[in-house]
């Protein structure tokens, strides 16, 4: 006589779990837009870029409209050219002045505005930079950004929300630059910004998830195997001693 044993359904299910979760880790997280790098030294310069994704199926991002914090006006702010967007740029008058290098500045860049050409933009699936360089960096311990995205169907994505320290993130967040104060030695060449290509933290981290991702993948496929192999042992007939 031939006796099976049950498939052993507790760690099949287990296997199941865990491929579940791991297909979780790589599924894609929540668009909206960005400043990077995401911190900089107070006093100093540098580059940063506006990545603004596209979240729509169907339209494309036609405009972009940043508001600069009026709590933190900075002396200089300069675009780069992006391909075949046209930039405005809006002032606001500032009490009191600014002081850059000794010059008094009665204004301050206040709003910039990206235009795609007519039958252009950021299409869905794609996103695209707007570099911008500023400096000195206000004295303050963040400086927010809100943000109008404009699609050409008309709808109106208002990155605005001024997230909180300690609590969740809301729906729709601005994108914040976090600014330290700089040592007694260093000087405002020095504290720029290492990150200059504005995004080289966002590509080293999403490399280290990716890697991360992959190695958990890997992990998954041993298991799924070597539970495999279990089970198949587990099926094999004892013989009748």
């Amino acid at each position: 006589m031939i006796r099976f044993r049950r498939p052993a359904t507790a760690a099949a299910l287990t296997l199941a779990a865990v491929a579940a979760a791991v297909l979780g880790l790589a599924g894609p997280a929540s668009a909206h837009v960005t400043i990077n790098p995401k911190e900089a030294t107070q006093d100093g310069y540098g580059r940063f870029a506006f990545r603004v994704p596209n979240e729509s199926d169907t339209a494309s991002t036609t405009k972009v409209e940043v508001v600069l914090p009026e709590n933190a006006p900075v002396g200089s702010v300069s675009t780069m050219p992006v391909a075949g967007w046209t930039v405005a740029v809006e002032k606001r008058k500032v009490d009191p002045p600014i002081d850059v290098h000794g010059s008094q500045l009665t204004e301050a860049v206040s709003k910039l505005t990206w235009t795609a050409p007519a039958g252009g933009g950021v299409k869905p699936g794609e996103f695209q930079e707007f570099p911008v360089s500023m400096g000195p960096l206000p004295q303050v311990d963040r400086m927010v950004f809100k943000v109008l995205q404009t699609y050409s169907d008309g709808n109106v994505s208002r990155w605005i929300e001024e997230p909180t320290p300690g609590a969740a993130e809301p729906e729709n967040p601005a994108p914040v630059l976090t600014l330290t104060a700089a040592s007694a030695s260093a000087s405002p060449a020095a504290s720029a910004p290492a990150a200059a290509s504005g995004g080289d933290d966002d590509s080293d981290s999403g490399a280290a998830t990716a890697l991360g991702v992959a190695g958990l993948v890997a992990g998954l496929a041993g298991l799924v195997l070597g539970g495999l192999a279990f089970l198949r042992t587990r099926r094999e007939p004892t013989p009748k001693s």
